[in-house]
């Protein structure tokens, strides 16, 4: 197949390893202010907007904005904590796909639900934050998060690619996937690192379901892109 000339990567749980952080952070956010939540509720939430899962947990009243702002900090801190506990690391591959797809003249963005400050920690924890990718489109940078298209619209705006059909979605998401569906992409791949299994991604619009982004580049021939 002929190849596309942007590929727009989530981050955690596709090019960055997650390890139940994200959801861990909320978890530890929400019930240090009395809420509980069920895994699979926050399972539904994976892949979008960090300030917006907050709010959708924050029960309606006069003071919700001002609640869900609290509660979205203290999971910015729980996260930043356990990155820095941690440690952060690339899902195995990913950087060798990015040198691999942009050697081919592919542009390669990153986009995510993170705010700018938490991304900006995983990039220079990851030394991707110079020279790694084209473009990096953060939750705050849009007005609506996934599944809505504007991070994935975004990201081809930055990487001046204006044409949808020449775009390659990937993520590990529900929402990732059906965020691509909305922004009209050529290729819609999910891949298997992350937040859902294949049995859930399988049920979701979709052009490739693969086991990682390693495997990424072999989608097409070299001389194809």
């Amino acid at each position: 197949m002929d190849g596309p000339r942007l590929v727009a990567f989530d981050m955690a749980g596709t090019t960055v390893k997650d390890e139940g952080r994200v959801a861990d952070a909320f978890l530890f956010a929400l019930r240090e202010h009395g809420i509980e939540v069920a895994p699979e509720q926050l399972s539904r939430v994976r892949g979008s907007s960090k300030r917006e899962a907050v709010l959708g947990f924050i029960p309606e009243g006069a003071d919700r904005a001002r609640r869900a702002e609290t509660v979205y900090n203290s999971f910015r801190e729980h996260l930043a904590r356990l990155y820095n506990e941690g440690g952060v690391e690339p899902v195995e591959g990913a950087e060798e796909t990015f040198r691999r797809l942009r050697r081919r003249g592919v542009r390669v963005a990153l986009n995510t639900g993170f705010d700018r400050e938490i991304t900006g920690l995983l990039l220079s924890s990851l030394r991707w934050d110079e020279g790694v990718v084209d473009a990096v489109v953060c939750g705050d940078d849009v007005k609506r998060g996934r599944p809505a298209p504007d991070l994935i619209f975004r990201a081809m705006e930055a990487a001046g690619v204006s044409d949808a059909g020449q775009v390659m979605n990937v993520g590990d998401t529900v929402l990732d996937l059906r965020a691509g569906q909305n922004a009209g992409v050529r290729w819609n791949v999910g891949v298997l690192t992350g937040a859902h299994a294949r049995s859930t991604l399988e049920q979701e619009p979709h052009t490739h379901l693969v086991d990682s982004v390693a495997s990424l580049p072999d989608l097409w021939p070299a001389g194809s892109a």
